[in-house]
């Protein structure tokens, strides 16, 4: 059956223009013989919407083990291990490794519909657009072959010369298979993120075009003269006319201009647009747009157009940027290509505004698109909002070695520049994503100078990640950031806040570290209800049914908030560290929000709706990430009441103009909020990074007791404030009596002493054996990425979860939940898998375990053993002791509470359980 389009679609706008969304008929072509067998002119059964994907509207086939995915799997083991058996069962299909769609296609599908051409438009051209297709697409117009299009990322438009009054058959051939290698895991193709998808989104139409008419338009605006250059390409027969140019701001006419266009014109017409006045600059401040209306008149009707672009100077300046002469940093985060209720972008300007708005609150002012290039919608609202975009090809690639990848680049990138290179959000440029080649960085270099001498309105650079390439604007580099190893600062150095990037940046071009953070943090298990599209979050499914089988389902929330307030902090210590590295240019997060391909990436404080997950808020979030940020750098944040704490205050001051005169505040508060030391200085605040404001020494002998206390500091009456942790031991601790007995070894002579009904603290630590959690890489921070992506690599743990009201940490004062009294206990210790216990035995200090595997490990524990009472810890509790002040404290703590009477465990432990735990 075949829809008829009809001349009412056409009367919704004006009669030159005509809707093509609705329903389409449409058939899957799976063995690609549709061209070869003249499917152009084939009725089809089936019928599709459109705009919209054909996986999303249940066409294809069902998911199983043989699918074939775009994007690597790089943990094989759902495919073989015994314990997903049951999610590769048809029926039950659930993946771990990214969200799982109902229906999966890769190959060639066809659209249909019937279409009437208005008398109206008789020898006219007639324009077809859309908007965004994925990915080639062919279009056929009463069977004949019109052209072919490969571009990912602008719209794919086809002119005819005319078509004659009456009914045509338009048919759309669409073929989502990878012809030109992009990578399989680009964010432009993968299913890691938006899904491999098949279909047209945004807008689609036939337009009636004039015999000559506008092309495209590009406005070079210079904010210094106050005045634009605008080229005008024309398409078509020339001719003598005029060409009307109208400038809007605000809805209201500023500026207008008429041409006259002669044949001699060739196809583009430069002129010169001059404000009276100074103009209104645009920037993460002031986002003001203009709106340029060009007509130009013809023989058989009008041509219009209108594009918006701004006023606004986006620079170098040494190792810095510069907006409109003003120092500016930038704070950002990666967009991947993230649209769980679609599988596909958001074509409308509302979501983007929501990403946007969302970032702002979080104190962002800068997106990079990881591997692709968003619609229109994203540049308007950007625009709008005041976002810098770095905008990529859609690789993830071999270049430089001369297969067609290389020269589709440069095209997609020459493509990009003339759809969207107006907007003044569009102010950096890349090929991609981490190249692989021996040949990239020439490559690469070559590329640079083609795109700066096409077009000189932003910045470039060759990829996100690497290689340095001398003839860029920037460098995307992952040196400049903490990350997430064994061996980072964050597990390696005495709990501080002084250290910054600054030996590393030595280029003499801006540097913005790459993908920083990408701590994970537990599922959010409430987020699969929010999966009503064709994408399903089985892989959180799978997560919270095997954490229901370790008997922890009541944990899940739990570790949720734990995870997340270490995830906060060390997201906190990576971006303030970057903040006080003077010479750096800025960040890229990766991420504000999930990530939920490639293994399942936890790595936002957001969840891939940029909704939060409930641990942390926009509030907390803008105190370390914001345009002006306190910052403080203290050498301790660990001491005794013998030592001093001193900080260093500064900020880094990006906002819109110098401070002057402001009265800098500080407080130390206890764990009850109360100011028990406070103090301030004047300074000025210029724009720019290292902005030093003043310096604090505060003597701690008045604290007799263990005491967490936060340091805060800020700028008076204002909203601007930041905070930090520190905590001060007794340097002479408390005389225990009645120690219990220690041991190493839970030998003949720690057994006798339990059946006497003694207490015995049990210290494990490196006598774990390998398969019950000696093994288990536990650190101070959490998962980096995933261990499913990332090769099992440590990290393999999510921190640690305590309740803090527990009598054991009467004199170890903490939130519950890994801070950095916690470092020098956490790299040093073993866990241990506690699975064979009893559902309801619970250790007194969780480890929380990467969530492929919801073991029930523990650090700390606590149970009955004949007549007496045992506590076990698997952390160092021994060695070096005069740097490691907490581990001094938490032993005390725990002393102090087997000395008591509130040691009185009420479980039971089955010493052949308990023994089988140890080598």
């Amino acid at each position: 059956m075949l829809f008829l389009c009809g001349v009412y679609a056409c009367q919704t706008k004006n009669d030159t223009s005509c809707s093509l969304a609705g329903e389409w008929s449409f058939a899957l072509d799976s063995t690609d013989v549709g061209e070869k067998e003249n499917w152009a002119m084939k009725s089809f059964q089936e019928q599709v919407k459109l705009p919209g994907s054909l996986q999303e509207q249940g066409k294809g086939y069902d998911v199983s083990v043989n699918t074939q995915w775009t994007g690597n799997v790089a943990d094989k083991s759902w495919y073989t291990e015994e314990e997903y058996a049951k999610y590769r069962e048809p029926g039950n299909i659930k993946v771990p490794f990214w969200l799982t769609p109902d229906k999966h296609y890769v190959g060639v599908a066809w659209y249909q519909k019937e279409i009437e051409i208005p008398e109206s438009w008789k020898n006219k051209r007639v324009q077809f657009e859309f908007e965004r297709t994925h990915w080639e697409t062919s279009l056929y117009v009463d069977g004949k072959k019109i052209g072919h299009l490969n571009t990912l990322h602008v719209p794919h438009r086809y002119v005819l010369s005319s078509l004659t009054p009456g009914k045509h058959l338009l048919s759309l051939r669409v073929d989502n298979r990878m012809h030109v290698d992009v990578g399989s895991n680009a964010h432009s193709v993968s299913d890691h993120t938006q899904t491999n998808w098949n279909g047209v989104i945004g807008k689609m139409n036939m337009q009636a075009l004039s015999s000559f008419s506008i092309d495209n338009i590009q406005i070079y605006p210079d904010a210094k003269d106050s005045k634009a250059i605008v080229k005008v390409y024309l398409d078509g027969k020339p001719e003598n006319t005029r060409l009307a140019l109208n400038v809007f701001f605000e809805g209201k006419s500023v500026l207008k201009k008429d041409i006259e266009v002669t044949p001699d014109d060739g196809d583009c017409v430069e002129t010169t647009l001059v404000w009276d006045n100074d103009v209104k600059l645009w920037s993460e401040f002031t986002p003001n747009v203009y709106r340029l209306q060009a007509v130009l008149d013809s023989k058989d009707g009008v041509s219009e157009k209108e594009v918006d672009f701004g006023f606004r100077d986006f620079k170098t300046a040494g190792t810095h940027f510069e907006i409109n002469n003003r120092p500016t940093f930038l704070r950002g985060t990666l967009e991947c290509c993230i649209f769980p209720m679609t599988g596909y972008p958001a074509m409308d300007n509302n979501y983007w505004a929501k990403i946007y708005s969302t970032c702002k609150k979080y104190g962002l002012n800068h997106v990079r698109f990881h591997s692709w290039c968003p619609p229109a919608a994203a540049f308007h609202a950007a625009d709008s909002l005041g976002m810098y975009l770095q905008v990529e090809c859609g690789g993830w690639a071999l270049i430089g070695d001369g297969y067609m990848q290389d020269q589709w680049f440069k095209k997609e990138g020459d493509r990009i520049l003339k759809e969207y290179g107006n907007h003044p959000s569009f102010c950096m440029m890349g090929y991609g994503n981490e190249p692989a080649g021996d040949k990239q960085a020439s490559y690469l270099r070559g590329l640079i100078d083609h795109w700066q001498q096409k077009d000189n309105r932003r910045l470039y650079t060759g990829a996100a990640g690497w290689p340095y390439v001398d003839n860029a604007d920037y460098f995307n580099t992952p040196i400049p950031r903490i990350g997430g190893a064994m061996n980072s600062i964050l597990n390696s150095s005495v709990p501080r806040t002084d250290y910054d990037h600054q030996r590393l940046i030595g280029k003499e071009m801006p540097i913005v570290s790459h993908e920083i953070g990408q701590y994970c943090v537990y599922p959010d298990f409430k987020e699969i209800d929010k999966y009503t599209g064709f994408l399903k979050a089985k892989n959180f499914e799978i997560f919270r049914e095997t954490l229901r089988e370790a008997g922890m389902e009541d944990m899940g929330d739990k570790f949720l908030y734990a995870s997340g307030r270490l995830q906060t902090l060390c997201y906190k210590a990576e971006i303030e560290m970057a903040l006080r590295t003077e010479k750096l240019g800025g960040f890229q997060l990766l991420d504000l929000h999930d990530f939920p391909g490639q293994g399942t990436a936890l790595v936002g404080v957001l969840n891939p709706f940029w909704e939060s997950k409930g641990y942390v808020d926009e509030k907390e979030y803008s105190m370390f990430c914001n345009q002006i940020v306190p910052l403080a750098r203290i050498p301790k944040q660990i001491l005794t009441n013998n030592d001093t704490l001193k900080a260093d205050i500064e900020f880094a001051q990006y906002g819109e103009k110098t401070l002057t005169d402001v009265n800098v505040v500080w407080s130390l508060e206890n764990q009850k909020g109360d100011v028990v030391k406070s103090g301030s200085f004047k300074c000025d605040l210029p724009i720019g990074g290292g902005m030093k404001a003043g310096s604090i020494e505060c003597p701690l002998s008045s604290f007799s007791a263990p005491a967490q206390l936060t340091l805060k500091a800020g700028i008076e009456n204002t909203e601007i404030t930041n905070y930090w942790h520190v905590w001060v031991y007794p340097a002479e601790k408390k005389v225990i009596e009645k120690m219990p007995y220690i041991t190493y070894d839970l030998n003949g002579a720690a057994i006798d002493r339990l059946n006497r009904g003694e207490n015995v603290l049990f210290l494990s630590y490196g006598k774990v054996a390998l398969e019950k959690g000696g093994n288990i890489g536990v650190a101070f921070t959490p998962v980096f990425w995933n261990t499913a992506w990332n090769g099992h690599t440590p990290p393999h743990t999510l921190g640690l979860l305590c309740d803090p009201n527990h009598p054991a940490f009467a004199s170890f004062p903490n939130d519950g939940c890994s801070d950095f009294q916690w470092k020098d206990l956490a790299v040093k210790c073993n866990a241990m898998i506690m699975d064979e216990f009893p559902h309801e035995f619970r250790p007194l200090v969780y480890i929380i375990d990467d969530w492929f595997e919801n073991r029930k490990l523990g650090m700390l524990f606590e149970g009955k053993v004949g007549k007496g009472n045992l506590m076990v810890c698997s952390a160092d509790l021994d060695t070096d002791l005069e740097n490691r002040l907490s581990v001094v404290q938490l032993k005390q703590s725990i002393l102090e509470y087997m000395a008591s009477d509130k040691f009185n465990p009420q479980n039971e432990v089955d010493l052949k359980i308990l023994k089988n735990i140890f080598k």
